[in-house]
């Protein structure tokens, strides 16, 4: 059954925003949420991510706590300061209790620990999209 022109429906990726400062995991990241619809924009650097005027686009940010000159928990915190309330799931290869607890507390959808599997991700990334 074909769908007169008119009435198609275009299906556009929902949008996840990565932050890292690790080339090789934005490419793993990226080619992973490809291979669940999901459509990324990469992102070196904190500085890179906080002068993206289109952050309300995302469904999610998925964010490194520690991107060398800056801590991705700031940058979270700085976007609630400015009312953005864009869910954030956190990654990290460096898990102490006290970095787990600043992430929670700060208000993250999911706290992830490097390397972590596509399951472990794509769960919290379904109840981003939902909303």
């Amino acid at each position: 059954m074909k769908i007169p022109p008119g009435e198609r429906q275009t299906h556009k990726p929902k949008l996840v925003l990565v932050v890292d400062n690790d080339a090789a995991m934005l490419r793993s990241v990226a080619r992973l949420l490809r291979q669940f619809g999901y459509a990324s924009l990469l992102f070196s650097s904190a500085e890179a991510f906080e002068s993206h005027s289109d952050i309300d686009e995302a469904v999610c940010v998925l964010l490194d706590v520690d991107l060398g000159n800056a801590s991705g928990i700031d940058v979270r915190l700085r976007l609630k300061a400015s009312g953005n309330s864009v869910p954030v799931i956190y990654m990290t290869g460096k898990d102490t209790p006290a970095v787990r607890e600043a992430a929670h507390q700060s208000g993250c959808l999911a706290y992830l620990t490097k390397p972590f599997s596509a399951g472990s991700l794509i769960e919290p990334l379904k109840i981003a999209s939902a909303t």
